[in-house]
């Protein structure tokens, strides 16, 4: 009703203005004939009242959908009103709605496509990398430990690819089973044995044998190694360690190193964002905390993070 009357005004005001105009030149013509002046005034209202209310009821689902939001985009396809200006819109609206679904059916197809891709992708590339791995587990040379060590970091780079790519397809990409903490974190800190010799780091292990908790392993140990992964690089030292804390209700990664400002605690979960410890060790994505708080949002965990500047950080998984 609002938006029907807020259109109208200007004919109301020139009806008004009209009407007003034709009396003056008759009053000034010298004609006094008040009573036919003032029949014609009404014949005039009149007829543009029922204008106006012919011409609301005849569009009054087309104001009304005007004045509400569109929740569905199929919605958009509902008959608005059979006169010619909504037929139009109506028209108008499908036709904009068939070129956006087309466009929208077009993106899918393109991000399936690049998935596909990146899935293929990441899995030749761990062929060769595993090949050399074999070759230089088999040599006892410091040369090929320094190969060793980058050849982990190109796999775990690669695995930060592959799971920030599967991110778009999370829902047809988990499994919630009960997960054993102690199992997966053992697990954990014997892929990232390497990282630990070379940044002479200790790991400690506080989980019972008994902790299960419900979540999606795969996911679950994408985050732990990330976690590990960020502990140890920026807690490099002789005497150095990380506890890895586990209950039914969390998962946590603690260790004494650097710390994060204050200033950066609130936005390390932003994508690509590195802060001033990322100016300091140049090999920081930026990724890794993002990606870490995306998988916890779509499997319904809870992260928190809490850290002092050179006395350590402590993240939280929550299982609620």
């Amino acid at each position: 009703m609002k938006l029907f009357f807020r259109e109208h005004i200007p004919l109301i005001i020139v009806n008004i203005v009209q009407m007003i105009a034709v009396l003056s030149i008759y009053i000034m013509d010298g004609y006094r004939n008040y009573h036919t002046a003032l029949y014609a005034l009404f014949i005039g209202i009149f007829l543009l009242t029922a204008y106006l209310f012919y011409r609301y009821f005849t569009h009054k689902d087309f104001y009304r959908r005007l004045s509400n939001p569109i929740h569905k985009l199929d919605e958009v396809n509902e008959i608005l009103g059979f006169s010619s200006l909504p037929e139009a819109l109506t028209h108008l609206l499908k036709s904009q709605h068939t070129e956006y679904m087309n466009q929208l059916h077009q993106q899918e197809r393109t991000r399936n496509d690049h998935l596909t891709f990146i899935n293929q992708w990441v899995h030749q590339m761990k062929t060769p990398l595993s090949v050399i791995q074999l070759i230089t587990q088999e040599e006892d040379d410091e040369r090929f430990t320094s190969i060793q060590e980058e050849v982990d970091k190109i796999g775990k780079g690669l695995d930060m690819v592959l799971y920030a790519a599967r991110l778009e397809a999370f829902e047809h990409d988990f499994q919630v089973e009960l997960v054993s903490l102690r199992k997966m974190t053992e697990q954990a800190i014997s892929e990232n044995k390497r990282l630990f010799i070379k940044n002479r780091v200790y790991p400690e292990i506080h989980i019972d044998q008994n902790i299960l908790v419900d979540s999606d392993e795969k996911w679950l140990m994408f985050i732990l190694n990330q976690l590990i992964t960020n502990a140890v690089k920026y807690s490099t030292g002789i005497s150095q360690k990380i506890l890895i804390k586990g209950s039914d209700r969390s998962l946590e990664v603690q260790d004494n190193g650097i710390g994060i400002p204050k200033s950066d605690i609130k936005r390390v979960f932003n994508p690509f964002y590195t802060g001033e410890n990322g100016r300091l060790y140049r090999e920081s994505t930026g990724m890794g905390l993002y990606l870490v708080k995306e998988v916890c949002d779509r499997l319904g965990h809870q992260v928190e993070i809490a850290s002092e500047v050179e006395e350590g950080t402590t993240v939280k998984i929550k299982f609620v």
